[in-house]
C-alpha cells in the first residue's frame, strides 16, 4: 500500500476521532450488538458519513447495500477518453472539462499523458494512464516499460489489464507476478495502481481469484472493465469485488456507465471510483436531481 494511501487513511481517522470525541453515537445499533461500531457505515450511520464528507473526505469506502449518496459525485469520476481515434484537441477538451468539474482524474492512452499533465498542472485532477490496454496480452516487461514511461510523463495513476488467459488457465503465479511488477514500478514513482480484471470474460470464481491476486500483489484498486470487452460494469460484479478486497483496496466500476442513475447503482454496490466518458452528463444529472 502506498504512502499516499496511508496518509489519506490517517487523515480520515483523525476526522473520525474528532467527531467521536465531541458527539454521541448517532444510532443504537452498536448497543444492540449488531454493529461493529465503525461509525462510518452509510447504512446505519448515514449522518455520521455526511459529517465525515462535510469535514473534507473526498470518498468513503462502502460495501454492498449502501444507500447513502456522495455529496460530490465528481470526485468519484475518472473522466475517460480511450477511443483509438481520439485527437489531441479532444484530449485538451477532456482535460478542460476535468478542471471545470473537478473530476478525480482523466484516464487516457499513454501517448497523451504528457499533454494532460501539462494542462492539469496545479489542479486537483490527476492523470491516469492505461497499460497493457485493452487486451492485457502483453509481456510483463512491456507493461513495466509502459508504466515507467507513463509515470515519468506525469501519470499519478496506472490502470493495467491483467493477463486474462493466464488467469483462466489457473497460472496464478504468472498473474500475480505480472501485477506485482507493475505495482512495484508504479509505486516507485509515487503513483497508484488499478488492476483491470475484465469481469465480463470471467466466472465469479475467477473474478474473486483475480481480486485476491491483485491484493496479494500490492495493487491499490481493482477495476471491472476496459470498456472494450464484451460487457461493462455490473452491480453484481462491483459488489463481489468489494466483498473480496474489503476496505484495503478501492473498486473502480468502468464500462457502460452513461448516466447518474447507473453511477449511483455502482457506488451503492461498493464502487469508490467510476470510470466514464459521460462524466459531464453524470454531474449535470446529479445536480438536477437535487433541485
Amino acid at each position: 500500500m502506498t504512502a499516499l494511501t496511508v496518509s489519506v487513511q490517517e487523515i480520515t481517522q483523525a476526522i473520525l476521532t474528532a467527531l467521536t470525541k465531541y458527539a454521541t453515537p448517532l444510532c443504537g445499533v452498536a448497543e444492540e450488538g449488531g454493529c461493529t461500531d465503525c461509525l462510518i457505515c452509510a447504512q446505519k450511520c448515514p449522518e455520521r458519513v455526511r459529517q465525515v464528507i462535510d469535514a473534507g473526505a473526498a470518498r468513503i469506502t462502502a460495501r454492498s447495500g449502501v444507500t447513502a449518496v456522495p455529496k460530490d459525485i465528481a470526485k468519484f469520476i475518472d473522466h475517460t477518453l480511450l477511443k483509438p481515434e481520439a485527437t489531441p484537441t479532444e484530449i485538451e477538451k477532456l482535460c478542460n472539462e476535468a478542471k471545470e468539474y473537478h473530476f478525480a482524474a482523466v484516464c487516457v492512452n499513454p501517448p497523451y499523458v504528457k499533454q494532460c499533465a501539462q494542462i492539469l498542472r496545479g489542479t486537483d485532477v490527476d492523470v491516469a494512464a492505461v497499460v497493457g490496454f485493452p487486451l492485457g496480452a502483453h509481456t510483463t516487461e512491456t507493461k513495466v516499460f509502459e508504466t515507467k514511461q507513463a509515470v515519468a510523463d506525469g501519470a499519478k495513476e496506472i490502470d493495467m489489464v491483467i493477463n486474462i488467459g493466464a488467469l483462466k488457465a489457473k497460472q496464478y503465479d504468472l498473474v500475480r507476478n505480472d501485477i506485482k511488477a507493475i505495482a512495484d514500478a508504479t509505486h516507485a514513482g509515487g503513483s497508484i495502481l488499478k488492476v483491470i480484471i475484465e469481469a465480463a470474460l470471467l466466472t465469479d470464481d475467477e473474478k474473486v481469484r483475480a481480486c485476491e491476486l491483485s491484493k496479494e500483489a500490492g495493487a491499490d484498486f481493482v477495476k471491472t472493465s476496459t470498456g472494450f470487452g464484451p460487457g461493462g460494469a455490473t452491480a453484481h460484479d462491483v459488489a463481489l469485488m468489494a466483498r473480496t478486497v474489503g476496505s484495503e483496496l478501492g473498486v473502480k466500476a468502468a464500462g457502460g456507465i452513461r448516466n447518474y442513475e447507473q453511477a449511483q447503482t455502482m457506488i451503492q454496490a461498493g464502487a469508490t471510483r467510476i470510470g466514464a466518458s459521460a462524466g459531464v452528463k453524470i454531474v449535470a444529472e446529479a445536480k438536477a436531481s437535487k433541485q
